[in-house]
């Protein structure tokens, strides 16, 4: 292949295909297996380009697309972390700093840094699209479990407190978004799928 830019985008491509491969412990809402993280990410864009009108600040909607998208590429490396395990959760943002290192590189300079940039600015929190589509990435999960009658929280024994202490961060990027989850979590814990 002559065009090397081309070489790079389709190096990508073809190793980013391993995201299909990468299965959460998140179990699919009709209940029949585990959700992988390229339907993951293919969710939460979809939720964003749904959702984002209930951003309690303007957003650049392109970019919280783009965000959901990539927000998880590094779990090819790094492999998915259950957000309510504790030491594995620990090094979780060394093994993916690593792991973004060793992705985005085969990317072509100005798309490398792209890449970095958003996913660095989506770990940090640090704007509004990324507190929106981090606030995504917590409520997505509730839904999962709420409709497979907490399925995930009861095989890891979550607690209703651990619920609310990971997702009450909604609440930086839409009171409306958080209103909804806290009335999740509180039909969740009153039909018995979360323990109080």
């Amino acid at each position: 292949m002559q065009n090397n830019r081309l070489k790079q985008q389709i190096e990508f491509i073809i190793e980013i295909d391993k995201l299909k491969q990468v299965f959460r412990q998140s179990i699919l809402m009709d209940g029949t297996r585990r959700e992988n993280d390229a339907e993951h990410s293919w969710h939460l864009a979809i939720m964003g380009i749904l959702l984002g009108e209930y951003s309690q600040e303007d957003l650049d909607l392109w970019r919280v697309v783009k965000m959901l998208l990539i927000h998880d590429i590094v779990e090819i490396d790094a492999g998915d972390t259950y957000c309510y395990e504790g030491t594995p959760y620990a090094d979780k943002l060394e093994r993916e700093k690593k792991a973004a290192d060793r992705l985005f590189n085969i990317l072509p300079p100005d798309q490398k840094e792209d890449f970095q940039r958003l996913w660095e600015e989506f770990e940090k929190r640090s704007t509004p699209e990324a507190r929106f589509a981090a606030a995504l990435d917590r409520l997505q999960p509730l839904l999962h479990n709420y409709k497979t009658k907490g399925e995930s929280w009861k095989k890891h024994g979550v607690t209703s407190d651990q619920v609310i202490e990971r997702n009450k961060s909604i609440l930086e990027a839409s009171k409306t978004l958080w209103d909804f989850a806290e009335t999740i979590i509180n039909d969740s814990i009153k039909k018995g799928y979360l323990p109080v």
